[in-house]
């Protein structure tokens, strides 16, 4: 999963995890988007190893009923948070039945005609009573009952799918354990796509089905991905099927549920989304998990790089396979730069239950790279087969992994845990070294220095850079160290730059430059052309804003675009279209109505924002919007919650608005009226 969250592990079920073992669970549920609710029959088989007072299974909020042991009804409790038994279970193999019923405020979601979950960080036992201690690892199997116009995805291999007399009822079947966190559903609107691995996966690939269009650039390089990893971490796939399915307004990237990997549908993209946002990275990063969190689990959040830096690596390896040697050790320059940016500030150690989703994922990468660098990739593969090997569908800390490094190497692993995982800041010394090895990040870092150098002292090898097939970030610095030298002593080296043709390099060109000067205004225009949503953006405002009396020209041409999932160039686009003076006067309301539309809980928080932003931007006093920013304060992704809270309170400082926000009140639903009172 792309950012971090705690796997807290509790004194009391470590201490149950000794005595009981859970061994499968079967769940028959019912999902309801309309009262936004869940429950249904459980059924879960359990061993006692040893005598215990109390056994509880974790459950948020539930009502339970007819809950029976072996059979027989028994005495429970319900705190609130847990199920808690006292008696009816023996020595031995048990079997515990119950109903259950909640209304999750989290975990589960109910979003745009779809229902998904995300249970690590607020945990699965908000909507399905499991178990938050990671190192209880059950054999999961999910029958759900719902519309049989929907598709319900979850854990496991489809075994079957059957239509009842009130419902359509998909039953999903796991063959090994795996912590509760990892479980998941996602019920929506989805089409299906399949391919076959190799070693014989069936990978299935989903997307919503007004993008069944973006198939082939949405999941670009996925079965290579899995084919590399097989390959490259030398174990088989360690489950029977792989899918992946976007949702709306998920919380993060993806999330790396066992055997159905979630993940945002900011990354479905067409041909041209594909050059600037690529769900490649993600897709191997949470496809690695499947190995590195999923069928090995740390034993605790001290432990979590075993997770995050293991699959932030391998999603650099991966990527090392499809783009290249120089594109690898950018990706690792540029993480270095980072870590060594925020050491003064972000100081705990990787090994630390508290340090930050940086050090987790990046630093925890590096430490792997360092690692790898030192022992050499064969036995670096050894260790990682065998550590895999060793301890599949069990629960793992450091020395387990760096007890198979010191059974293939002489390195001295207590000293690389001390300097690498133990000490807080980054050895960018250290990267250095290693990083320079590559010729093109070597000359990318000697070019870097030059920064400060006039002109004429670097303009001939400021051509050459620009004439040659050097890896494009160099020449991107070429175009950052051109930014505030005079236009005319820039332009010839410019117009090489847009030669080259590389969209990074032309949007560089597109970013810097704050002035069009007129006599290079046709070859800006050019960039209007690019196969990139960022730079039509970066020129669409650029042109608009420098050329006011060729406004309408430029309208007329765009009006067709509308960009990312956020609609990022429709959004810009109706924005200038309502600010240019005289422009289609006639269809200004229809305007304003879209760019008004946009900014409703019709859409997905990303548009939304971008919407309000741009509403507030043309009429600062526009008390259209200002509902649909009070209804982000309710919604699920904090990032808008966020930014929703931060606007009122910006501009609650004028009392206009203030006012406008206590009439407002009275109108807005509960759950509004509570989040907008504690703003007052």
């Amino acid at each position: 999963m792309k950012y971090l969250f705690l796997l807290i592990t509790t004194i009391t079920f470590a201490q149950q995890t000794k005595k009981v073992d859970f061994i499968s669970m079967h769940a028959y549920l019912n999902p309801n988007a309309t009262e936004k609710s869940v429950g249904g029959k459980v059924v879960y088989d359990f061993v006692v190893k040893s005598k215990i007072d109390t056994i509880k299974i974790d459950a948020v909020k539930m009502e339970f009923s007819e809950v029976k042991i072996n059979g027989n009804s028994v005495d429970f409790r319900n705190s609130g948070k847990s199920l808690n038994l006292f008696k009816g279970y023996k020595k031995g193999k048990n079997k515990l039945e119950f109903t259950y019923s909640a209304k999750p405020k989290q975990t589960m979601y109910f979003v745009d005609n779809q229902i998904w979950t995300q249970g690590q960080g607020k945990y699965t036992s908000h909507w399905l009573p499991s178990f938050d201690d990671v190192n209880e690892k059950v054999i999961f199997n999910l029958s759900v009952c719902y519309h049989e116009d929907y598709t319900v995805l979850s854990n496991g291999i489809l075994v079957k799918d059957m239509l009842l007399e009130t419902c359509k009822s998909w039953y999903y079947e796991m063959q090994k354990p795996m912590s509760s966190y990892l479980v998941m559903l996602a019920i929506g609107k989805f089409t299906k796509q399949t391919e076959v691995t190799k070693s014989g996966t069936p990978l299935e690939f989903y997307l919503k089905e007004e993008d069944k269009d973006k198939f082939a650039t949405t999941y670009k390089h996925s079965t290579a991905i899995f084919d590399f990893f097989e390959h490259e971490i030398g174990v088989k796939y360690p489950w029977e099927v792989y899918r992946q399915v976007p949702v709306m307004d998920f919380l993060y990237a993806g999330m790396e549920n066992t055997t159905s990997t979630i993940f945002a549908q900011d990354f479905v993209v067409d041909e041209i989304g594909f050059n600037d946002r690529t769900y490649v990275n993600v897709n191997a990063h949470e496809l690695a998990h499947q190995w590195f969190g999923d069928m090995v689990t740390a034993q605790s959040s001290k432990h979590h790089w075993l997770q995050e830096g293991f699959a932030t690596y391998y999603a650099l390896l991966a990527e090392k396979e499809l783009f290249g040697e120089d594109h690898f050790n950018y990706e690792l320059y540029q993480t270095a730069e980072t870590l060594q940016r925020v050491s003064k500030s972000d100081t705990i150690p990787l090994l630390n239950e508290k340090a930050s989703s940086l050090t987790f994922y990046q630093k925890g990468a590096w430490a792997l790279h360092y690692l790898r660098e030192n022992i050499g990739a064969e036995n670096f593969r050894k260790a990682v087969k065998s550590y895999l090997g060793k301890y599949g569908f069990q629960n793992v800390n450091t020395d387990n992994f760096l007890a198979e490094v010191k059974k293939v190497s002489k390195f001295d692993t207590a000293k690389f845990k001390k300097i690498w995982l133990e000490k807080s800041g980054f050895e960018i010394q250290e990267a250095l070294i290693i990083l320079k090895k590559n010729k093109s990040i070597s000359d990318y870092l000697t070019l870097s220095e030059h920064y400060e150098k006039p002109l004429s002292e670097k303009k001939s090898q400021f051509e050459a850079i620009l004439k040659s097939d050097v890896f494009y970030p160099l020449k991107e610095e070429v175009i950052y160290q051109l930014q505030e030298v005079p236009f005319e002593e820039k332009k010839a080296l410019l117009q090489l730059a847009l030669q080259t043709e590389n969209l990074k390099v032309r949007q560089a060109i597109a970013t810097t430059l704050k002035q069009i000067p007129l006599e290079f205004k046709e070859e800006y225009k050019l960039l209007l052309n690019d196969a990139s949503y960022i730079t039509k953006e970066i020129v669409l405002k650029s042109l608009w804003s420098q050329f006011p009396d060729e406004r309408f020209d430029l309208l007329d041409k765009t009006k067709q675009w509308i960009g990312f999932n956020d609609k990022n160039l429709r959004i810009t686009w109706l924005s200038l279209a309502l600010a240019t003076k005289d422009y289609k006067n006639e269809e200004k309301v229809t305007y304003y109505d879209e760019l008004l539309k946009y900014s409703t809980s019709k859409f997905e928080a990303n548009t939304r924002q971008y919407a309000i932003v741009n509403l507030l931007f043309l009429n600062k006093m526009d008390q259209n919007v200002l509902p649909n920013l009070v209804n982000g304060l309710v919604h699920h992704k904090w990032q808008f919650t966020k930014f929703s809270r931060e606007k009122i309170r910006e501009l609650m400082k004028q009392e206009v608005f203030k006012k406008y926000f206590q009439e407002l009140l009275p109108k807005l639903p509960d759950n509004e009226k509570v989040q907008l009172e504690r703003l007052f």
